[in-house]
Order: structure tokens, then sequence, then C-alpha cells
């Protein structure tokens, strides 16, 4: 059974439609100005197909736990992949959630003006308005008790949270959430399992906040370990 995402139900905003996008493993919750679905459908389904096919030509893209090269006929979205991991030192994958939010999110804004799409705690967001994104840490006694605002100037922008309790991600640290900010969301995603893995209590905190200040493009982290959170960088953090 599919866990349950019950985060999706807190601080959604009343100013737009929901919908759901699902192809296999892919689960996307979108908000948009009007319905999008089918548009959504279709690029779910293309920039699917880009990452499965390339993964028949070179099966390490899907395994790897490391950086590893792309091929230079690559589709963007691999690419965007390959530069998240070497940039993070991770394997490609744990760039494909941000990657896959971004790039459907950015086609969809030819139809509206706004949109957040969010994958598996991975979201891409471009709104004409600030916004508060809550942070579920899962049983932290902090979990959707603080949020980062989004300022509408700053979007569009990619808010990616790994956890090393919480969903089927591969994580091998115990963070209950590692929050990246990046306007590049699949290096987000990337730099949020970097930082995961380094975390393996309060104690590592600080450096894991060290590793993702390093990396070219992060603008902010925030690390929750059980009752204990740290954050750096260019970030509102809010009470909700």
């Amino acid at each position: 059974m599919a866990q349950e995402r019950i985060y999706r139900q807190l601080y959604k905003a009343k100013d737009l439609v929901y919908f759901n996008v699902k192809v296999e493993q892919t689960d996307l919750d979108i908000a948009a100005r009007s319905m999008l679905r089918k548009e959504a459908l279709q690029l779910v389904k293309r920039y699917r197909k880009d990452i499965e096919e390339y993964i028949k030509r070179d099966r390490s893209f899907l395994i790897s736990l490391t950086p590893i090269p792309c091929f230079p006929d690559a589709p963007d979205i691999v690419r965007r992949m390959c530069y998240a991991a070497q940039m993070a030192g991770v394997g490609p994958m744990a760039a494909v959630a941000g990657a896959i939010s971004e790039f459907v999110g950015r086609e969809l804004l030819k139809f509206s003006d706004e949109i957040i799409v969010e994958n598996g705690g991975d979201i891409f967001i471009k709104s004409q308005q600030d916004r508060v994104v809550g942070i579920y840490a899962g049983d932290s006694p902090l979990s959707n008790k603080i949020g980062l605002r989004i300022l509408a100037k700053d979007t569009p922008v990619g808010i990616c949270t790994s956890s090393g309790k919480i969903g089927h991600s591969l994580s091998f640290g115990k963070a209950d959430a590692v929050m990246i900010l990046s306007k590049d969301t699949a290096l987000a995603d990337a730099v949020a399992t970097a930082v995961g893995n380094i975390v393996k209590g309060a104690d590592d905190m600080q450096k894991g906040i060290d590793y993702a200040r390093r990396i070219e493009g992060v603008s902010g982290v925030v690390i929750i370990v059980e009752d204990k959170f740290g954050a750096w960088g260019d970030i509102y953090l809010v009470k909700l």
C-alpha cells in the first residue's frame, strides 16, 4: 500500500485548484489557476519516458549512489539530474523527484501564471503572492509547527525535503527532515539527500548545514532532528 501523504491536506491555498496526477511511482499534487490534469498527465508521461528510455541505455543511471557522467545526447531532464548529482555528491536518481516537479511545473506555466507541483515532499513553486510551506517532520514535536514563508519575488524556486525516518526514498541518516531551497529543484532534491545522509543525529546538524552552504545554487537549508532544528540561508521561518 502506498504511504498516505497526509501532509498534502495541510496548508493548501484556497485560491488555487488542486488535482492529483499519478503514473506508476510518480505521484504529483498540483495547484494551478485552473484544472490542468490532462496537460500534466501528458508531461509526466513524457518525462518519465525520457528517464526510462535512458536507463535502458545506461543502467548505472538507475542504481549508482555516486555521481556519474551522462551521454552527450541525453535528454534535458537526465542531464539536469546528472548535474545535480555531481554538485551534491550523490547518485542521479536522488534528483528524480525534484527534476520531474520542475520540468512539469515549468511546462504548466504556459497555461497558468501560478503553479505548485509537489512530488513526495519535493516542490516546484511559481507564485504571484507570498506562500507558506509547512515542514512535515514525522513524529518530531516540531512537525507542522514551523514553516517557510516563500516570497513571490523569489519564485520560481525549488523546496525539497529528505528524511531518514519518513517515506520510501533511500537515506543513510536519521534526520526527521532536511529541507533545501534552490532555484534548481533537481539540485535541491539531490542536496537534501546528501545532507540527510550526513545527519545521523542532532550533533551532525552543523555539519549538514556546512555541507549544503558550500554548494553553489543552494540558497537555504533547514534541518530537524527530534526536538531540535538548525537553519541557514535566505529563508523566512514562521510559526504555524
